[in-house]
């Protein structure tokens, strides 16, 4: 009898699912401090007011990753630099190096999933990791992440914050408390003290338009969100509201999907700076993601054959629209051409824009490409100017050549600063 009870208690630990999610801490930044002492540069940006995201001479951009000690002057990600430069003018500015931080995610995947039996890469930075049933092999959840935190900075010399617990959404809200390099467990049980007390507004998938929502309701806390009126949060936000009181009560059904580490898709995306409403502005921000896309694309030999656009829009609505080419390309100019056919079909010109994005998919090493009677020439001539433009980023840094349009931004905001 005791040991069929042995059996039945084994099998129910066994059985409870167990979810870690990693996150790189200030992962631009952070691969950038790495790489810069691997060759004997100094200090250390993570030591010091740095941020990652555009140009120090022209002092151009929105801050993608900050410091520490940045962050102690109250600089933002997403915020532009000329603002971040207000609060610290000593701050150093790093420009974006997309394939430095694609090798340094590649690697820290691949410590993941001698680990984890299951790893879904959610971004560049940050994984879910079904840890289910690994208790025998690693001892405690707790020691599991351990192991992973301490074989990652010992063989790649950043930090992370790993958030333990049953679900997606409880993982990742606990890896969001204090940083960084810091483990933290966020069960069922420990919602009513460790999540409720905090500003809804910490609540994944609560942006500044909710939370104005239910302040207004008289929402102040996650904990207020979870013991309130599902039927009043549901009238005042629709689909929103029911996802998030769920969420506040730690209800998420989603799995941690497996996804094979050979990129069957190349993609970008930037939640903006500021809610965008002017079509120029937002197709500005486009043909950016379509240069950073194209360029991963060349820099691996592969070619797409469908291209899609995404939006968010303020009110957390996503739509997107996808598009198949005639021919495979990796040439900026045509998947750009087809991600503002796509973008005019998706904008309805009246809501504001909290989000783009461009993706490829349908991705091939084909050498080849079925030219018709109009388009020889042309694209022959793209693709010698995209591989030129490629050699000379490499060579002297991203900033080294610009295309016209993004000068015309900049003399704009001169004339209008």
């Amino acid at each position: 009898m005791k040991e069929e009870a042995h059996k039945r208690e084994e099998r129910t630990v066994i059985s409870t699912p167990l979810i870690f999610h990693i996150d790189v801490n200030s992962a631009y930044l952070s691969w950038e401090a790495v790489d810069r002492l691997k060759k004997g540069d100094s200090p250390d940006l993570r030591t010091i007011p740095a941020i990652v995201g555009g140009d120090q001479d022209k002092r151009h951009g929105v801050v993608l990753a900050k410091s520490g000690i940045a962050k102690k002057y109250g600089v933002k990600t997403g915020e532009p630099i000329v603002h971040a430069l207000k609060k610290c003018p000593n701050l150093t500015i790093i420009p974006t190096n997309f394939e430095l931080y694609h090798r340094n995610s590649q690697a820290f995947m691949e410590i993941l999933r001698r680990y984890a039996p299951v790893v879904e890469q959610y971004s560049i930075d940050e994984a879910f990791a079904d840890m289910s049933g690994t208790e025998k092999l690693y001892g405690s959840p707790t020691r599991a992440a351990e192991l992973i935190r301490d074989t990652i900075n010992r063989e790649l010399a950043f930090t992370i914050n790993v958030g333990i617990s049953t679900n997606k959404l409880l993982a990742k809200m606990a890896s969001d408390f204090e940083k960084p390099n810091k483990i933290h467990t966020l069960f069922p049980e420990e919602i009513p003290f460790k999540m409720w007390p905090l500003d809804v507004g910490e609540l994944f998938f609560v942006g500044d338009a909710a939370k104005r929502k239910l302040n207004e309701l008289g929402i102040y806390t996650i904990g207020d969100l979870a013991n309130g009126d599902l039927n009043m949060i549901r009238m005042h936000l629709k689909k929103q509201g029911e996802v998030i009181y769920n969420y506040a009560n730690g209800i998420d059904i989603s799995d941690v999907l497996h996804k094979e580490p050979a990129n069957k898709g190349y993609g970008n995306s930037i939640t903006l700076a500021h809610d965008v409403t002017d079509a120029d502005e937002a197709k500005a921000v486009l043909l950016s993601l379509c240069e950073t896309v194209g360029a991963r694309l060349r820099a691996d030999g592969m070619k797409a054959n469908c291209v899609s656009v995404q939006i968010t829009y303020n009110n957390f609505v996503n739509r997107s629209h996808q598009c198949t080419l005639s021919a495979s390309t990796n040439v900026t100019t045509e998947i750009y051409d087809l991600a503002l056919q796509l973008f005019d079909q998706l904008w309805d010109r009246r809501t504001p824009i909290r989000l783009l994005g461009v993706s490829t998919s349908r991705v091939s090493s084909e050498s080849y490409r079925q030219y018709n009677l109009f388009d020889t020439e042309k694209y022959e001539k793209l693709e010698k100017l995209d591989t030129a433009v490629d050699k000379i980023r490499k060579k002297y840094g991203e900033d080294a050549i610009k295309r016209a349009r993004f000068l015309e931004d900049k003399k704009e905001e001169k004339e209008s600063g």
